[in-house]
């Protein structure tokens, strides 16, 4: 009897399978269900952030189909670190998933996007608005305003203050989520009269290279280390500023994770220093309310945040609220407009969905999600927002710009 080689009966045996699956279902799109994923921190020190994304996205999709299939949200933990980012991006591309939602961070982003690219998955609504998703490499996808956004509106608004350009100081991570920050910044003072020597000091910073490199004691920055939270550096870095420029840190401006600025918040306070303190969204407010309240911190903390106000009167809030109940917060409504988001691009589609028509679909679009207006007609971010809010009685409200001449 003739014998069959091993190779060929394989084909015999998956031939059937692969003559029955749809041509574009390695797309992760297939007649039932359409596959996406999203690597974020569910079980790390900033899982608040990744949990409340999921929510949002989760909640969003919940009992929605598109062209009768239904939209399955798959995702994997990275505990906010890199090395296992690639891990779960590469596996998330492995399986073949239609589009990356969600993501959480910029060191993270910073490694899965030319992964994501070299595979043509689009990325879209990653929670990060640093430079390097706009444009990007591949197709991104943004919803929020970006770090030099906020950075520039809590600036410009402190100057307007009367605040002077070297009382404005920086507390952030010592990676590409912090120097993200620390270039917003950067950009936010170049149109400030005096402020060329204190700029320099910024390039300094920003220019050097390495994994954690030795930034501290340069400029009117300070910095830590990613996933640790000791404050007492980055803190003595900015004395240090303080006494060779004779002044005082009046406005500090913070990059970083919620444990990492509520602790930093709560030692500077501790060592009587009374500055205001200022987060970016990314920080996320409930979980940067819960640590401020554990460390004695009650007010002087001023937090951008890239969503509407929580209780504005929006549709597209109401369903959040009634979808989202006792998990509705400013981080997991930034993950369910990322979802509808999502949505009304792929019901934007004609015939069969792709990948490729599916990113034509966003670009040079203009969407209305309830009453919030999406314009990518000028680039690839949907929204320019960027609003206050102010912490006090152990919880954050919405601040009018006249508020800071009281702070300072």
């Amino acid at each position: 009897m003739k014998q069959i080689n091993p190779m060929k009966l394989v084909f015999l045996l998956i031939m059937p399978v692969m003559l029955s699956m749809p041509a574009h279902a390695k797309q992760g799109v297939y007649s039932d269900r359409i596959i996406i994923g999203g690597v974020m921190d569910l079980e790390g020190q900033s899982r608040g952030l990744g949990r409340g994304m999921e929510a949002g996205i989760q909640a969003a999709f919940k009992n929605k189909k598109i062209k009768g299939k239904r939209l399955v949200y798959v995702t994997l933990n990275d505990s906010y670190t890199p090395e296992l980012t690639i891990k779960a991006t590469q596996k998330m591309v492995d399986d073949q998933v239609f589009a990356m939602l969600g993501n959480v961070g910029t060191p993270t982003a910073k490694v899965s996007l030319p992964i994501l690219a070299d595979s043509r998955i689009p990325a879209v609504g990653f929670f990060t608005g640093a430079g390097l998703l706009r444009p990007g490499n591949g197709h991104v996808i943004n919803y929020r305003a970006s770090y030099v956004q906020e950075a520039s509106a809590v600036i410009s608004q402190s100057i307007k203050a009367g605040l002077q350009p070297k009382e404005i100081c920086a507390y952030v991570q010592n990676d590409a989520y912090g120097m993200a920050g620390v270039a917003g910044i950067k950009q936010a003072l170049k149109s400030v009269p005096r402020t060329r020597d204190i700029i320099v000091k910024l390039d300094e910073i920003l220019t050097m290279k390495g994994d954690n490199p030795q930034r501290n004691g340069v400029g009117p920055v300070g910095v830590y280390q990613r996933n640790t939270l000791t404050s007492r550096d980055g803190y003595e870095s900015l004395k240090v500023w303080e006494k060779s420029q004779n002044t005082q840190c009046k406005l500090v401006v913070t990059v970083g994770t919620y444990n990492a600025v509520g602790r930093f918040a709560g030692y500077s306070k501790y060592k009587g220093d009374d500055w205001i303190i200022s987060a970016v969204s990314f920080t996320g407010a409930n979980n940067l309310r819960n640590i401020l309240s554990e460390f004695g911190v009650q007010d002087r903390v001023v937090m951008t945040q890239v969503v509407p106000d929580l209780n504005a009167d929006l549709p597209i809030l109401k369903e959040a609220r009634r979808a989202l109940g006792r998990d509705y917060s400013y981080v997991s409504l930034e993950g369910y407009i990322a979802g509808k988001m999502f949505l009304s691009i792929l019901e934007s589609i004609d015939g069969n969905i792709t990948r490729e028509k599916f990113v034509r679909a966003s670009k040079g679009s203009q969407f209305e999600l309830g009453g919030l207006k999406l314009d990518f007609k000028n680039d690839n971010q949907g929204s320019d927002l960027v609003s206050m809010t102010y912490y006090q009685n152990k919880s954050f409200s919405a601040m009018e710009p006249a508020a800071w001449n009281t702070l300072f």
